[in-house]
């Protein structure tokens, strides 16, 4: 079966052709073409995605993406079996560029479409990594810890498609908290990167500060819920305490390229937070997992979504799934360029749906759901 999948849920426009066959038992994936525009350079000078200005970039490259994919893929648009599109969650407006120009291609090639939750398909990008995949490693039950900028949730399978979210934040996601926190220290855009960088500098650094500590929200709570705001603030409040501390000791020249409450922290300083924040977060990541995979029997743990890229976290959770006892279990991760958003995710994750006939021949009434959840 060949599947073109669409993929604008924020501020990557993505089109995907791929080859899929074997079914539930033996699904084999051969990525035809995975194009993807990034938007990074024109939301980095804002901070973070405007979602007006992703509409507009969707809307220019969607055409362009589109041309790319089928040219690298050789093939026409008579070989297409299906058409798969997100529907959400994600930004609303960029959302909607996609939907659109899925419906206008099931018209013209009259083709049926099949929409996709773009959570599912991060979920499920574990598929696409070749070194990984053997379908003997997907043992049920499976657990998914899913973190990017907008989710941050423990999702349970007890079969294919079938999904109970068991955990997930109360306030901001830990790609959010990322983003903020590098925003505070006068990092670029995209955050989770860039704090990453700073952490790993911390073993070149001269300076070890013992005052920078943290707390970890949530980590001894009787539930798989998170909160990351708490320790967004407190990051905050660190910064203003260290900043005036390094201004008054040392006459510090000011940074003006950095945020008011950071200007006067020396470069041992912003490392030393980074890399205690981002242990926090692993901290609390890694500990609900593992109680979350004791409690469930889980035989697999699925690692998906934008901060699944952090080298960090995938180290920390082998460490604590290879020193823990009491379980053995399949650790999975999606190869790293299938971590941020694509279409092949989606495509892959269509091929199952299509399996289940969930495809609609005229998709007039498609909406965008900037909250659709698992289910």
């Amino acid at each position: 079966m060949i599947i073109l999948a669409i993929e604008t849920s924020c501020d990557e426009t993505s089109i995907s052709v791929l080859d899929a066959k074997g079914g539930f038992r033996n699904p084999r994936f051969n990525i035809l073409s995975n194009i993807v525009a990034s938007q990074i350079k024109i939301h980095k000078k804002w901070g973070g995605v405007v979602p007006n200005l992703a509409k507009r970039e969707h809307l220019k490259n969607l055409p362009i993406v589109l041309k790319k994919a089928m040219v690298k893929a050789k093939i026409s648009a008579k070989k297409v079996d299906v058409i798969a599109v997100t529907v959400g969650p994600g930004l609303e407006p960029a959302l909607w560029t996609g939907i659109n120009f899925a419906k206008a291609l099931s018209e013209v090639w009259d083709k049926p479409v099949i929409p996709v939750n773009h959570m599912e398909g991060h979920l499920l990008s574990v598929l696409l990594n070749k070194k990984q995949f053997l379908i003997s490693n997907f043992q049920f039950p499976i657990l998914g810890l899913l973190v990017s900028g907008g989710h941050t949730e423990l999702v349970l399978m007890r079969d294919w498609l079938k999904y109970k979210i068991i955990g997930q934040t109360r306030d901001d996601a830990v790609g959010e908290a990322f983003d903020k926190v590098a925003r505070m220290l006068g990092l670029p855009y995209p955050g989770g990167p860039e704090i990453a960088a700073k952490a790993a500098q911390i073993s070149n650094s001269k300076f070890l500060i013992s005052n920078i500590k943290l707390p970890r929200p949530m980590i001894n709570s009787n539930d798989f819920d998170f909160s990351f705001s708490g320790l967004k603030t407190a990051v905050l409040y660190l910064i203003k305490e260290l900043s005036e501390a390094e201004k008054t000791g040392s006459r510090r020249i000011p940074r003006y390229d950095r945020p008011q409450e950071s200007r006067f922290l020396g470069e041992a300083t912003v490392i030393g937070i980074c890399r205690e924040f981002q242990q926090a977060a692993i901290d609390v990541l890694v500990s609900k997992t593992i109680k979350a995979a004791q409690k469930y029997g889980a035989k697999t743990i699925v690692l998906g979504g934008g901060v699944a890229a952090n080298k960090e976290l995938r180290k920390q959770l082998r460490g604590a799934f290879a020193g823990d006892s009491k379980q053995t279990v399949n650790l999975l991760f999606p190869e790293i360029k299938f971590t941020t958003d694509n279409a092949a995710m989606i495509a892959a994750t269509a091929y199952f749906r299509t399996l289940k006939r969930e495809f609609v021949k005229k998709p007039n009434r498609f909406k965008a759901n900037g909250n659709l959840s698992l289910k």
